[in-house]
């Protein structure tokens, strides 16, 4: 018998700071069942807002991310490329840096190298740790 596991639904969040900067929460799963709705929430807030020159994509809220989800991230990447808006990924867990790592996309995403991507996410784990009594 195979167990059914909900997926976590996908919130996102568009909130324009002036005209040229764009942030994107994304609270939940990005998924086969969720990407989609990602691309096209990018898609409409660049039609709609076209002054735009970063675009955030705040990660921190997000669960997991498969192979669509991946896919979604690539698809809104050639999408700000094509538009010259610059693209960040912000607020990454190491489970998202590991899979963008594997899949030889963390500097085509990111920016960053592999090693730049786990000192960071080192820092973030020593800031968030517990003083020891």
């Amino acid at each position: 018998m195979t167990a059914f596991v909900p997926d976590t639904p996908l919130r996102v969040v568009a909130t324009l700071s002036g005209t040229r900067a764009l942030r994107i929460e994304i609270e939940g799963d990005l998924d086969f069942s969720t990407a989609d709705g990602l691309v096209a929430t990018v898609r409409t807030q660049m039609e709609d807002n076209p002054d735009v020159r970063d675009l955030e994509l705040a990660c921190g809220g997000m669960g997991v991310c498969d192979s669509a989800g991946l896919a979604a991230l690539l698809m809104v990447r050639r999408r700000t490329s094509a538009a010259g808006v610059h693209l960040s990924l912000t607020g990454r867990s190491a489970q998202l840096d590991r899979l963008l790592d594997i899949t030889g996309t963390l500097h085509h995403l990111t920016g960053a190298s592999a090693e730049t991507a786990k000192d960071q996410q080192r820092e973030q784990d020593q800031e968030h740790e517990l003083p020891r009594q």
